[in-house]
């Protein structure tokens, strides 16, 4: 009878965590529809919204039960590139009041542009992750999965 438990037991939790590993791809958070219109990501224990417009970044910092994190006494910084050989800006981000962290510059955002942020907030390990912002929104339909924290 144990001899049948285990490899079930074990089969569960295989495919428990691979769904958990799924829900924090770049592809799904693409299909998720954000809080303040932005492009999500996965950060270590954090996910990442920004929002990106000619001259301004947005990054707004939530757990990945959504709740929002605070990030004052922390700080930040972004690599904004122009396309694969265009023109590369760094630019440091601010924290403002509650998970909002902010940079402006003389830069543009076009498809073609992708966001490197990098994070550093008290009690956390820095963390950074990739965008590009202006990329079409996937839909999700094909892959079936929802994206759901409660594991």
């Amino acid at each position: 009878m144990i001899r049948r438990i285990i490899p079930l037991v074990l089969l569960s939790a295989i495919v428990m965590l691979s769904q958990f590993a799924w829900a924090h791809t770049d592809e799904y958070l693409a299909t998720v529809e954000t809080l303040h219109g932005g492009q999500l990501r996965a950060a270590g224990p954090f996910h990442l919204e920004l929002v990106a417009k000619d001259g301004e970044l947005t990054v707004y910092v939530t757990d990945h039960g959504d709740n929002p994190v605070p990030v004052q006494g922390g700080y930040g910084k972004a690599n904004i590139q122009a396309g694969k050989d265009g023109e590369r800006k760094a630019v440091t981000l601010v924290p403002e009041n509650g998970n909002i962290m902010r940079a402006s510059g003389a830069f543009k955002i076009t498809p073609e542009t992708s966001v490197t942020v990098f994070i550093a907030i008290p009690g956390h390990e820095a963390q950074g992750a990739r965008f590009t912002p202006l990329a079409p929104k996937g839909d999700g339909a094909e892959r079936g999965h929802e994206h759901d924290h409660d594991h």
